[in-house]
């Protein structure tokens, strides 16, 4: 003969089921993240690699990395930053961190980061006569929805660019979400980034560039639909690339002829 459950009974397995439903995700979430965080490192290495064409196919990425110098920079003064391990610096963490980092005036925010860490890594190549010929860039800042985070590389020159991509964002599908479209991509190459006076100078252009327009080698096809995604890109590359972000640098390898 069946006895009937009691409420207190029923809820009781209920609670029970679900700390032990709990428990298991807990658990999974700590044992998967260190798999999580290899992967996304992976992956922005990957896009390191790219955005600077320097991928190499069936070539392992570990090894491709080792072309890169690696360093990280000191926004205010520009100059490099020495540290015993500078892969370990995570510009994110910094950024939360008031000791680590800067709140960001209205007028200086135009990229919607709230806060800048002091430190930046960046990522350079060198010729055979030890001359930076190639700087590739973290860049950050909000779209429409979200942060996109990417990279910006650059020749020697430090304004002409080999490409632009992002790694990380959640812009719209089909509007904004185009921001990794390749033909969207491939428009970045030999644009320059600086005007004659080395102020940013980068324009998303809606309605498409006119290419008989001089100023066209500054802009860029602005994403159709994406009104506030296009004026984020703009905005997170002026801010990056100005005096509060990479400016400082750019100016210091510039008068450097790249020995730095």
């Amino acid at each position: 003969m069946r006895t009937k459950a009691t409420k207190q009974q029923i809820l009781f397995i209920a609670l029970a089921v679900s700390l032990v439903c709990s428990a298991l995700v807990t658990i999974s979430t700590i044992l998967l993240r260190p798999i999580q965080e290899t992967n996304q490192q992976h992956y922005m290495h990957l896009n390191i690699l790219k955005v600077a064409d320097l991928l190499q196919q069936d070539v392992a990425i570990e090894k491709q990395l080792q072309q890169l110098e690696m360093r990280l920079v000191e926004l205010t003064s520009g100059r490099f930053y020495e540290i015993a391990q500078p892969e370990t610096y995570d510009p994110r963490k910094a950024a939360k961190d008031p000791k680590q980092s800067i709140a960001l005036s209205p007028e200086q925010d135009i990229a919607g980061i709230k806060r800048r860490a002091l430190y930046a890594p960046v990522y350079l190549t060198r010729d055979d006569n030890n001359q930076i010929n190639k700087i590739i860039l973290p860049i950050h800042g909000y779209g429409l929805w979200s942060t996109l985070y990417g990279f910006i590389a650059l020749q020697g020159d430090t304004t002409t660019a080999i490409g632009m991509r992002f790694y990380e964002h959640t812009e719209t599908p089909g509007l904004g979400g185009e921001v990794d479209s390749t033909s969207w991509l491939k428009q970045w190459r030999g644009k320059r980034v600086f005007d004659t006076n080395w102020q940013p100078a980068i324009q998303l252009i809606k309605g498409g560039v006119d290419h008989n327009d001089p100023s066209a080698i500054h802009q860029v096809d602005a994403l159709s639909g994406a009104t506030l995604t296009n004026r984020g890109v703009e905005n997170l590359l002026k801010f990056w690339l100005g005096d509060d972000g990479f400016g400082p640098f750019l100016a210091r390898v510039r008068s450097s002829g790249g020995s730095l």
